[in-house]
């Protein structure tokens, strides 16, 4: 019996020192600087409701590979700024943030559904401090891409109703739920926005 607790309490001490370093690892993809965001950002603080507008589509498309680094998702209320890698598989949300490739979703450059993923319990820690109004910014291509949060919700992690097609331009965040959930969480933290503008900033 000495024995096999000592062995489980090696498993144990292992499970702890990963998911350390995972969160270490996963932790590098975010930079919490609340002025710079804040100050990069100016009108975020504005939750009246704007406008849905359009995406201008261009003829031609950027193509990325698996784990790539294709955008940055920037949450001015959290402070925080997130690196972006395209697909949701489980390599590429090891990096950090993932960008949503399937027949229902689209890039940030084209009219429709975007999604973006990430774990609750180390880059998207805290992303129930987003509220509704809020505003969520993500560079694409050179393009800062800005959208207003609609609705805030918790569903269950077998809703087929979240990655769906959009007719208008749409960020959806999505995260597991409960944050201070132990093991795999049973539902998920949707953050549904749409764009309501967009711009090239000037390069210094």
């Amino acid at each position: 019996m000495k024995k096999v607790g000592i062995l489980l309490l090696f498993v144990g001490l292992l499970i702890v020192l990963w998911s350390g370093y995972s969160f270490w690892d996963q932790s590098k993809a975010v930079t919490h600087e609340p002025e710079v965001v804040q100050k990069n950002h100016p009108g975020w603080e504005s939750t009246v409701e704007k406008k849905t507008i359009a995406v201008e589509e261009e003829e031609s498309k950027s193509t990325y590979e698996y784990g790539e680094k294709a955008a940055m998702l920037s949450i001015p209320r959290i402070g925080s700024t997130y690196s972006v890698y395209y697909g949701t598989d489980e390599d590429s949300l090891k990096k950090g943030v993932g960008l949503h490739e399937s027949k229902w979703t689209v890039t940030p450059d084209e009219n429709g559904h975007v999604v973006l993923s990430g774990h609750r319990d180390t880059v998207f820690h805290n992303l129930d401090q987003v509220e509704e109004g809020d505003h969520l910014y993500v560079e694409f291509n050179g393009t800062v891409y800005d959208y207003q949060v609609r609705k805030i919700w918790i569903t269950d992690e077998d809703d087929r109703s979240v990655i769906v097609n959009k007719d208008e331009p749409t960020l959806t965040l999505t995260t597991c739920y409960p944050f201070d959930y132990i093991g795999f969480a049973p539902e998920r933290y949707i953050i549904q926005s749409e764009l309501v503008s967009k711009e090239t900033p000037l390069r210094k």
